[in-house]
């Protein structure tokens, strides 16, 4: 069974969602520390000025909490202004209608924390995308260990012998203690066709939302690896 292993990500980019569907069970790795200024509460959008944050902002007073630990800010104005950003941005996007009401359902629910708030959109993401793997919470397994030996521990868990992992991954992972336990560690490839967007120049990487925006139920055409 292939398995991968990724913290969440806010309102992730494509890549990450086909890095779901390649696999056989994904695991949400959030009871890891929660790592500021990072994609845990952030990600990009695009407007006529070029790319740019869109963030939920995070209760950052504990250094070493978990991210499942790591509570979004109450109150404030921060739904209203991110979700006034998005409007701004996309309003003349051909799907703009289809998507924005239900991605401000989401924003706008009743969760205390940023895993809890990525997890729905995650979910709401592979829906429309028609992505079906099953996702679990690292946590619920219980296991020990550190770095590249916790992972192993997670995928032995699990029932895992091949383990998708990011690229990034290949400067601090041990590939010869997957040989030990015999599973197959492959790194993923992201190589995926530029589509129409409303601000040329083309800008790789961005929030999944610039791609439901745009393309609406064609958006699964471009998770395409092309390579």
């Amino acid at each position: 069974m292939k398995v991968g292993i990724i913290q969440s990500n806010f309102l992730p980019w494509r890549g990450y969602f086909d890095f779901i569907r390649e696999v056989d069970l994904f695991i949400l790795y959030d009871d890891m520390q929660y790592t500021k200024n990072d994609w845990r509460n952030r990600n990009r959008i695009k407007t006529k000025e070029g790319a740019t944050w869109i963030t939920a902002p995070v209760y950052n007073t504990r250094l070493n909490k978990k991210i499942e630990e790591t509570k979004l800010v109450e109150g404030g104005r921060w739904r209203e202004k991110l979700l006034g950003k998005v409007h701004q941005s996309y309003r003349s996007a051909p799907y703009f209608k289809d998507y924005f009401n239900e991605l401000e359902f989401f924003i706008r629910q009743p969760v205390e924390t940023i895993s809890e708030l990525n997890y729905s959109l995650l979910l709401w993401g592979c829906e429309h995308l028609d992505i079906d793997t099953p996702i679990k919470f690292s946590r619920e397994l219980e296991v020990t260990g550190e770095k590249t030996e916790r992972l192993i521990n997670i995928l032995k868990a699990v029932g895992g012998d091949h383990y998708l992992s990011g690229p990034a991954a290949r400067h601090y992972l041990q590939p010869e203690m997957f040989e030990q336990e015999n599973i197959t560690l492959e790194y993923k490839r992201y190589n995926y066709p530029e589509y129409e967007q409303l601000y040329p120049p083309f800008e790789p990487s961005l929030s999944i939302i610039d791609l439901f925006f745009m393309h609406g139920p064609d958006s699964v055409r471009y998770l395409t690896d092309v390579s």
